[in-house]
């Protein structure tokens, strides 16, 4: 036991880890200190109007680029590397100036099907967040790829300050989610341009010509898997999560939209500690051990059941005191949160489990078989939310129905995925 200890402190991957796992804390910690005074400024139906935009803006923010920028890791050369960033940045400015057309003609009537009439003031500013979110994109897998984790660290860090600071400054004059959507928007782009600082900084970018049309157009024929297969995977299954925010909005008000987005929200942070830091170091792990002909099977089922092991304690804890935990934390008005998040817990584990099998299927090349999935998936939360809600008319039923449906869809994911790995590596010989 002792020797493997001080193997896993020797491990670069496990240090790797650790970098980005503790920038990702720190940020969370400061998110966690600031949150009973946020929610006590706010309140349940600023949060709902929240989670409607914030669940828009993330069904169309992987369309930005088309998800090229997730092929920058895969790159073989810097020069690569460096044409897909201008592919995906490219692709960036048009795809928003389009969205910023059809918004100003018919975002009110996209509004009025969705059921979102509260927020379609502030609609054009979804274009902007796209542009920001794809330079974000570009930014922090150009300093995965060269495994520059600490810069991603601080600037997690960083952006948590100065997000929070602002929301707690703005909610005390002005509590209302108006603040919370500006701000949510005007920190992508501050993300975005810290990440450029950090870069510049370590020494990646050196700026000058990076691609002819021509490479550009070879590069983005070469990766047209991404833009086929997972770009309108990425979509369907921000759709799919997005799903309870708006059907819980439209059936039952802003306020049930409010506490399902904060249980979300904070049933989320084990993920962004632990599984993002995993999953962006596993992924350029994972990409070079196909490279090196190493088999990936093994790789993807260590890392999923360490995950496990990991998320076992704190999920375990949300859903068996989630009521307690939220009422004595964030004020008597989230209780509801809580019941909601003893849930989300379920399907949330299994999500923050699968993190390696995500990160695996560009590497096995099954973005075909992760869009279908994808498809499957929304249709059948779609279902259980439809069947929870006309059988009980409960939102919490709505929000049972969906996680449990999740938590099992995850682990057919995880099965699949580590059965192509198999395969692949049989294939390799």
């Amino acid at each position: 036991m002792i020797a493997k200890a001080k193997a896993l402190t020797k491990s670069k991957f496990v240090r790797n880890v650790a970098i980005v796992a503790s920038g990702t804390a720190g940020a969370q910690v400061i998110t966690m200190a600031f949150a009973p005074l946020i929610t006590r400024l706010y309140g349940p139906e600023a949060f709902g109007l929240l989670g409607i935009f914030m669940a828009i803006l993330a069904v169309v923010t992987p369309m930005a680029a088309l998800t090229y920028p997730i092929a920058i890791v895969l790159a073989k050369g810097d020069a690569e590397a460096k044409g897909l960033a201008k592919l995906s940045m490219l692709l960036a400015v048009g795809l928003a100036v389009i969205a910023l057309v059809l918004i100003l003609l018919w975002g009110e009537v996209l509004a009025q099907r969705l059921s979102v009439d509260p927020i379609s003031q502030y609609f054009w500013l979804i274009p902007f967040a796209m542009l920001f979110a794809a330079l974000h994109q570009v930014l922090e897998q150009l300093l995965i790829r060269h495994k520059q984790f600490k810069v991603t660290a601080r600037v997690a860090v960083i952006k948590s300050v100065l997000l929070n600071g602002a929301k707690v400054g703005a909610g005390l004059w002005y509590p209302l989610a108006v603040v919370l959507i500006f701000l949510q928007t005007l920190a992508s782009g501050l993300h975005a341009v810290l990440l450029w600082l950090g870069l510049r900084r370590a020494g990646q970018f050196t700026g000058g010509a990076i691609g002819r049309s021509s490479s550009i157009k070879a590069l983005a024929h070469k990766y047209r898997d991404f833009p086929m297969f997972r770009a309108p995977e990425v979509t369907i299954d921000a759709a799919s999560q997005g799903l309870p925010v708006l059907m819980l909005a439209a059936l039952f008000g802003p306020a049930s939209a409010g506490f399902y987005t904060l249980g979300r929200t904070i049933m989320g942070i084990p993920a962004g500690l632990i599984g993002k830091s995993v999953g962006d170091v596993f992924y350029p792990r994972i990409s070079e051990a196909a490279n090196n002909r190493e088999p990936l099977y093994p790789l993807v089922k260590k890392a999923t059941l360490l995950l496990a092991a990991v998320g076992a304690v704190p999920f375990a804890l949300v859903m068996a005191f989630g009521p307690s935990l939220f009422t004595l934390v964030f004020g008597a008005e989230w209780t509801t949160a809580g019941d909601y998040a003893r849930w989300l817990a379920l399907w949330m584990f299994f999500m923050f489990a699968n993190n390696p099998s995500v990160k695996a299927i560009p590497v096995v090349k099954a973005q075909a078989f992760q869009l279908v999935f994808a498809i499957v998936t929304i249709t059948l939360r779609l279902g259980a939310l439809a069947a929870a809600y006309y059988m009980y008319q409960s939102d919490l039923a709505a929000v049972v129905a969906f996680s449990v449906l999740g938590a099992l869809l995850n682990i057919v994911l995880v099965g699949v995925v580590l059965k192509k790995c198999k395969n692949f590596d049989e294939l390799r010989g």
